[in-house]
């Protein structure tokens, strides 16, 4: 067909569709595959190939995996399951182990002949990885034979080869992240082995190896009490209210239920939830049996032992969830997940499920414990309390307009913007940075609160809520945030839909970034499960030669720019953004269209939770043990 002269080149037409064949779609838009391509996605990779491993053990093939990360930031994953079929595949004429690799839904896991249960069921995965590799190399292990094939960003070097014999099975896969994907190449030896980890417990009697060979560190993962042991490990940071962790395993309608529970003398709730080993972030069915029925059997159980009388006031959840920590993991034939990121599940079926399961054992193992159960109960009674108490506080905050988000904190500078999505919140520390703030903002759409020192650590023991709201510095922060706390928090409410935390790049500024996030992660979860909070990132130095400036965020960059310029050249270093003018402050670090912004993610529940335990709870040791474990990570240090 001729081309119309009547249309210019920005004209819509049949010409303007793109078809992405192959893995190409997964090269233009590798976030719909892998979340992002920055550490998230990169460490997602890694998470595939070992889900596929995973899903062997499920079946019952497979009970070692080993991982390790090569000096070059290569990774490898090897198991003993059946290995990757390579013979031919009777419909495409390739090997099958070819079709794994290199197409996009394919894989074994669509029927259940050969997986009940599995994790990765889009059969995506590996295929993603191989897409995303710089290279990926395929060994399998397979009917006495070694078989070999290697792939260039997701193309085959040649077909499979076989390339020896072996006595053994099972399948390796090593790659090397395409450095033109991703932000960085760089694997996090902690975020890797709190995941291995994770997988241990769920998988009891599997053993985990890691290696890491960029440091020399290995690290071997095996429980063979499952959960309970994995609640014991969470709880090793905390106080237990009792040294028997609640553990039981079910199954009904094909569907398998592991549960376990351990009360601690804190005040934060800790439940993990899995389905068929996913970390489902968000919850789902399952989260809902289990809490609905924790709910009843703790009621009932405390009517039974005459602790709460008729008529008066029962235990709500969160009363009977306060300083509980608890994994409840499930195990699917066929998930309704809410995406590929597998976050929340939503099979309706699983909640009943849960239920029944959860109150059936929970209600024997209080009958068999009755002195544990009344601990519980007594821990639950003093929580409704301070529920009470702290609305209590609330309600006497807000007659004295301290909480009323109509009575905004004099300290606030708000902007004039009225439209929550299109508004921000800098929480900045102390006046004079605040000072620098207000002047170099924009009025419009920029808030600016200062803090006046480091506010309450919430995360501590005796810091429930009645306490947390006389504390001067939260008063403020809630109230210009405009959701409330505790019971009462409503994310819609919500004043600005990004809050950002600005510190300065020293150890105070670190400190009360910690603190902040403490208070968020406790008592505002939902702003970071919603990706509302943010870090700001002000530049460590400013490198000057003759007229030409450059700010430069961290040690390595300044080295870099001063050898390119060369002599002559001066170094401005920050310790505080008050030694910043606000047009310095604007251009580095609030400027949307100029800053670097990190957004706070939950990822990492797990990691999270016992990071936080481990810098801001009660205990020293483990504190002590941590930085001295890390200490020499530490590249930048404001004494």
């Amino acid at each position: 067909m001729a081309k119309d002269p009547t249309l210019n080149e920005s004209d819509y037409g049949a010409a303007s569709i793109q078809v992405l064949e192959g893995l190409q779609a997964v090269r233009k838009r590798p976030g719909m595959y892998i979340g992002s391509t920055g550490p998230r996605g990169l460490h997602h990779l890694v998470y595939e190939i070992i889900d596929n491993s995973i899903d062997e053990a499920l079946a019952g093939y497979c009970d070692h995996i080993e991982v390790t990360v090569h000096e070059d930031n290569s990774v490898t994953i090897s198991d003993n399951g059946r290995g990757i079929p390579v013979e031919e595949h009777p419909k495409y004429g390739r090997s099958a182990l070819e079709i794994v690799m290199t197409v996009l839904h394919a894989g074994g896991k669509f029927e259940k002949k050969a997986y009940q249960v599995s994790g990765g069921l889009h059969g995506v995965g590996v295929s993603v990885v191989c897409a995303l590799s710089e290279w990926l190399e395929a060994e399998v292990y397979r009917e006495g034979q070694v078989w070999r094939q290697r792939y260039q960003i997701g193309v085959p070097d040649a077909p499979v080869e076989a390339v020896g014999t072996t006595d053994k099975s099972g399948t390796s896969v090593t790659f090397k992240p395409d450095p033109e994907i991703f932000e960085t190449g760089e694997f996090d030896f902690l975020t890797l082995s709190t995941r291995f980890r994770e997988l241990a417990y769920l998988n009891k009697g599997l053993k985990i190896v890691f290696r890491d060979e960029r440091n020399d560190k290995e690290e071997t993962y095996f429980a063979e009490g499952g959960i309970a042991e994995f609640a014991e490990w969470l709880n090793r940071n905390r106080s237990p209210l009792h040294q028997t962790v609640a553990a039981f395993e079910g199954e009904k309608d094909d569907v398998q239920v592991d549960l376990a529970l351990q009360w601690t003398d804190g005040y934060t709730e800790n439940v993990h939830s899995f389905v068929n080993n996913i970390n489902t972030a968000e919850g789902g069915t399952h989260l809902t049996g289990f809490k609905t029925a924790l709910t009843r059997v703790m009621n009932d159980f405390a009517e039974k032992r005459n602790a709460i009388k008729d008529g008066d006031m029962s235990l709500q959840g969160d009363d009977i969830r306060e300083g509980l920590t608890a994994i409840v993991s499930v195990k699917v034939p066929e998930p309704q997940f809410e995406g590929q990121t597998k976050t929340k599940l939503g099979n309706s079926e699983v909640a009943g499920i849960v239920q029944t399961l959860t109150h059936e054992h929970l209600s024997t193992w209080l009958m068999e414990h009755p002195r544990e159960g009344e601990t519980i109960v007594k821990k639950a009674l003093q929580a409704a309390e301070a529920r009470l108490a702290a609305r209590k506080a609330r309600e006497l905050a807000r007659r004295k307009n301290v909480l009323d988000s109509a009575n905004l904190p004099g300290k606030l500078a708000d902007c004039s913007e009225r439209d929550p999505s299109k508004s921000e919140l800098f929480i900045v520390e102390g006046d004079s940075a605040g000072g620098s703030a207000k002047q170099g903002r924009n009025r419009d759409f920029q808030a600016i609160l200062p803090l006046r020192g480091k506010i309450l650590n919430v995360h501590k023991q005796k810091q429930r809520l009645d306490k947390i709201l006389k504390n001067n510095e939260i008063q403020a922060l809630v109230t210009a945030i405009g959701a409330s706390i505790g019971d009462e928090f409503d994310p819609e409410k919500l004043r600005y839909h990004k809050i950002i935390i600005m510190t300065d790049a020293d150890v105070d500024g670190a400190h009360i970034r910690t603190l902040l996030l403490t208070f968020f992660w406790d008592h505002m979860r939902p702003l970071i499960e919603r990706g509302h909070i943010f870090i700001a990132q002000p530049p460590l130095y400013k490198v000057t030669k003759g007229t030409k400036s450059e700010y430069v965020y961290t040690e390595a960059q300044k080295d870099e720019l001063k050898e390119q310029w060369g002599r002559g050249t001066t170094t401005q270093r920050f310790k505080g953004l008050g030694e910043m003018n606000p047009t310095q402050l604007w251009e580095t670090t609030m400027d949307p269209e100029t800053r670097k912004l990190a957004v706070v993610r939950e990822d990492e529940t797990v990691q999270a939770d016992t990071i936080f335990d481990i810098l801001m709870g009660d205990k020293v040791a483990p504190r002590r043990e941590f930085i001295m474990e890390h200490a020499k990570e530490v590249s930048v240090l404001d004494v």
